[in-house]
């Protein structure tokens, strides 16, 4: 039998070019092209326009609800019933309801002072409050700390519990449950909930129990966030852009139109009968406060937003710690979603509306859609028509619905309009992440059930800074700085913008050039590295 060679295994076109690789896999490119990726990216490009269609029409049709909602002045006092307590002579203090405020630690070092000094503050009755702070901690040093300032503040009178778990079996949502078992608890009618970096002014029960009193179908009461570090950096204020349309937007339409959304884990109070007949706490996944919230809803159960009531809280300052914090956002509703999904659908207690709006616009849309269309669309599906110039994107899909998007979701945040540009970027580049986590949650991949608790610092950089002398920031492993899938990400968009300009007709490398840089910011570990000033 004669001997092949590689000559007769390559095809004609390959004749006398086998030693030049460029022009073989240039040659394999055009051979491989019409059949397979024409076809494999039109298909992307259809399917990423109708999610980009589904995106825009849920946030014209809250922007309506919203402009509605302002127009006709329907605050939550004219849609539910709110009066405040008045003093009972006979009754006494017996007349307030008995309220437990539970604060979930774990080596919150740098705050715990701030939360349990602000929950010890709050007006109310003092035989009529129990504080609860559950310390996870394993720094003993922070144990120790933290018991010393729940022993200093019941030494002035406060009713206020230190409890302590051997172990952390499902991380918060078991400190919370754990919390509710003890037997003080029974006498308690409502529990609120504050994180460690949280600080409710002192009028925070007296604004927000009085819906539970006079509303016996409401099971949650939510307030907003406020920001106390939304200035320190350009990636605090890019956050603070995200999270205000969330509450201004997202939550008062859900509480409008459905009186049901998404509890926030913190800054809420929960009747407790509606928390014990939904089920309680459960660790199945790590999005365990809308876990809850979705089944005391399915039990019939309504909740309210409050818009005007705001609790100061602390922004991650770090890009490791919001990495982390996006992770168990985005993967821990899509997990949620997978477990859930046939429990909604074949609910009785609630119509057929509400299962369409916690399945399509509550989980489908924002919590998958969202992220998905905002990374492969934008960062992967646009630059890659750049190369394969056969298949065009609509002005439609590529402009205008992106334009509308950002717009609407500026009115948030109206003091930080011209960062919009900044914003498209970042969050672009984060929408890499959070795809990853969704594909992780919808496939229940190894990091479904990752929690890593959100580092807070405090007030100690300020301090550290106004006492002590500048110095250079520590030394980190370039391991440690370097982020290759946005670096690998910012390469391949920088060279659909460079082949843009050198073969492209439709401009898109302006773009292209500006979300690379982007991505090689981030990538390099330029974004959220706290440099003293």
């Amino acid at each position: 039998m004669e001997r092949l060679t590689s000559t007769a295994l390559l095809p004609e076109s390959f004749q006398g070019t086998r030693d030049d690789i460029t022009e073989q896999m240039g040659v394999v490119w055009q051979q491989i092209k019409a059949p397979v990726i024409v076809p494999l990216l039109r298909l992307a490009v259809f399917v990423c326009l109708v999610m980009s269609v589904m995106l825009v029409v849920e946030r014209v049709y809250m922007a309506a609800v919203i402009a509605l909602v302002k127009f006709l002045g329907r605050r939550p006092e004219k849609r539910y019933k709110w009066e405040p307590i008045r003093d009972d002579l006979e009754l006494g203090s017996a007349a307030y309801p008995m309220v437990l405020v539970q604060i979930p630690m774990y080596n919150e070092k740098e705050v715990y002072q701030l939360s349990v000094g602000a929950a010890c503050g709050l007006s109310w009755p003092a035989d009529r409050i129990i504080i609860q702070v559950l310390d996870d901690s394993t720094d003993p040093v922070t144990k120790d700390l933290v018991e010393m300032e729940c022993n200093r503040w019941a030494s002035k009178g406060v009713h206020i519990k230190y409890e302590r778990r051997d172990n952390r079996s499902g991380y918060k949502a078991g400190a919370l449950r754990d919390g509710m078992k003890r037997g003080y608890v029974e006498h308690c009618d409502y529990v609120v909930i504050f994180d460690a970096d949280f600080q409710p002014e002192p009028d925070f029960l007296w604004r927000t129990v009085p819906f539970l009193i006079h509303n016996p179908d409401l099971a949650l009461v939510q307030a907003r966030w406020k920001f106390v570090n939304s200035d320190e950096c350009l990636m605090t204020r890019i956050q603070e852009m995200s999270l205000d349309y969330h509450f201004a937007v997202e939550q008062e339409v859900g509480s409008f139109t459905h009186a049901f959304f998404g509890f926030n884990g913190t800054a809420g109070v929960w009747r407790i009968s509606a928390l014990n007949e939904a089920g309680g706490w459960k660790d199945r996944t790590t999005v365990e406060d809308m876990d809850l919230a979705v089944r005391a809803s399915l039990k019939g159960w309504k909740f309210v937003f409050l818009g005007d009531l705001k609790v100061k809280n602390e922004l991650p300052s770090t890009l490791k710690a919001y990495r982390y914090q996006q992770h168990r956002w985005s993967c821990g509703p899509a997990n949620l979603l997978r477990k859930m999904l046939m429990e909604i659908a074949s609910n009785k207690k609630v119509n057929l509306w509400k299962k369409v709006h916690v399945i399509y616009s509550f989980f489908f849309v924002r919590k998958v859609v969202a992220h998905i269309v905002t990374f492969v669309f934008y960062c992967i599906v646009i630059p890659a028509t750049v190369l394969v110039p056969e298949v065009e994107i609509p002005k439609w899909g590529a402009v205008y619905i992106p334009s509308v998007i950002t717009l609407l979701n500026a009115v948030g945040t109206p003091r930080s309009l011209h960062l919009l540009v900044f914003w498209i970027l970042f969050e672009n580049v984060m929408s890499l992440h959070r795809t990853k986590a969704t594909f992780i949650g919808l496939l229940e991949g190894g990091r479904a059930n990752e929690w890593i608790v959100t580092e807070k610092l405090g007030d100690t950089m300020k301090v550290k800074m106004a006492t002590k002398a500048v110095k250079k920031p520590p030394r980190t492993r370039i391991g440690d700085r370097l982020h290759l899938l946005e670096l690998g990400t910012g390469a391949f968009l920088f060279f659909c913008g460079c082949y843009d300009v050198a073969f492209g007709k439709n401009h898109y490398f302006i773009y292209l050039f500006l979300q690379a840089i982007a991505f090689f910011v981030v990538g390099f570990g330029h974004v959220g590295t706290f440099v003293p000033s």
